[in-house]
This record gives C-alpha cells, sequence and structure tokens, in this order.
C-alpha cells in the first residue's frame, strides 16, 4: 500500500499529476488546490496517499497535506460520495472551511463543488456533523464555531444563518459574521444576540 511519494514532479493535468520517483512515474488524481499548490515542474514534492484497489485498477489520490487525505476518507463515508466527488468539494473548500460548513448546516457552500447537488450536501452535512469534530483543520486552533459545536450550539447557529439568509446575506458572508459573533458571545448564545452582534460586526 502507498501511503506518500516523494519525487519530481514530472507532469501536471487538469485533475491529476505525475510524480516520478527514482526513475518511476505514478499518476496521482488531485484536487485543484494540491494541484496548485504542488509547485512547478521538476521540483521536488512530497505527496501523501490513499490508494485504492479495485479488481481492473489501483487508483492514488495525492493531497500536500495528511488533513485534506483524512478529509478525503471521511467524506467517502458518506453514500454517494466517491473519489471524483470527494476531490471536487476539497477543489473549492479547505479543511476548515468544510467543517465549518458541517458545524453551522451549511449545505448551500458544499454544493459549490462540480457534482454535488442540493440533496448530497444535505446528506453530507448531516451525517457528518457528529464525526467532523475528530479531524483536524491545518490550523492553529480549531474552528470557532466548531470548538463550540454542541447540538444547541449548531441548532443556534443555524437559526442564526438562515435569519442573515432572510436579510439578504450571501452564505460566506453570513457564516464568517454568525463565527465571529459565537466566538465572542460562547456556546451558550442565543439566537438573538448571534444575529445582534453578527450584523455588527458584518456592518464594521
Amino acid at each position: 500500500m502507498i501511503a506518500r511519494l516523494t519525487g519530481l514532479l514530472a507532469a501536471t493535468a487538469l485533475d491529476s499529476a505525475v510524480i516520478d520517483v527514482n526513475g518511476v512515474g505514478y499518476l496521482i488524481s488531485a484536487s485543484s488546490r494540491t494541484l496548485t499548490g504542488l509547485g512547478p515542474l521538476g521540483s521536488t514534492v512530497v505527496v501523501h496517499v490513499e490508494t485504492h484497489v479495485r479488481e481492473d485498477a489501483i487508483q492514488l489520490y495525492g493531497f500536500t497535506s495528511e488533513d485534506e487525505r483524512d478529509w478525503f476518507r471521511l467524506l467517502q463515508t458518506v453514500q454517494g460520495v466517491g473519489g471524483r466527488v470527494a476531490l471536487a468539494i476539497l477543489s473549492v473548500l479547505t479543511p476548515a472551511e468544510l467543517q465549518s460548513a458541517i458545524a453551522m448546516g451549511d449545505s448551500r457552500s458544499v454544493t459549490r463543488a462540480n457534482g454535488v447537488g442540493a440533496k448530497l450536501a444535505a446528506r453530507i452535512v448531516n451525517e457528518l456533523a457528529d464525526k467532523a469534530g475528530a479531524l483536524p483543520t491545518g490550523g492553529s486552533a480549531p474552528s470557532p464555531v466548531f470548538a463550540a459545536a454542541t447540538t444547541a450550539a449548531r441548532s443556534n447557529a443555524k437559526d442564526a444563518l438562515s435569519a442573515l439568509a432572510n436579510l439578504g446575506f450571501k452564505p460566506a458572508e453570513a457564516n464568517r459574521a454568525v463565527a465571529e459573533a459565537q466566538a465572542e458571545l460562547g456556546e451558550d448564545a442565543a439566537v438573538g444576540d448571534l444575529v445582534r452582534v453578527a450584523l455588527k460586526k458584518s456592518a464594521r
């Protein structure tokens, strides 16, 4: 089982790259975020690998961070999410953004990924709500919203997001404002207080 590759970046394509390791070229599928982070052709790269073995093929998926690889694995525990869809999600959302979206029940952010409709996005958010907290996001500390994401806190955050959406906020703007409000007020903050502080912060 291949877990990591260190070699020269020999070629890149829209959704894959070739890593030359001592003269052997390994074709890896990767998110656009990973491909962008690999650097120029000919540079030395370290890629964390998830290996999928089927009867007719061996598929390698590559990641520049272990966090992204762990999220790739977790996403595929949801019915309807295969390797291609998981990479599409990780192409538009960082691990931290994905964790925050799940914590706040924000399935709309997940629909930004190619091939992910509203039903699948809702399933991802619902099924991973109680699992995602065990995964790191690459930051120095957990997302403030997720750190306080008890069941009640998630419910209040979702209600606050809904209120901001009704006021015309875009999902990304609402997420940021509510996250900052909950970080300031704490996990026991009421919906009304979250909305009030979120509105103040968004007006700065």
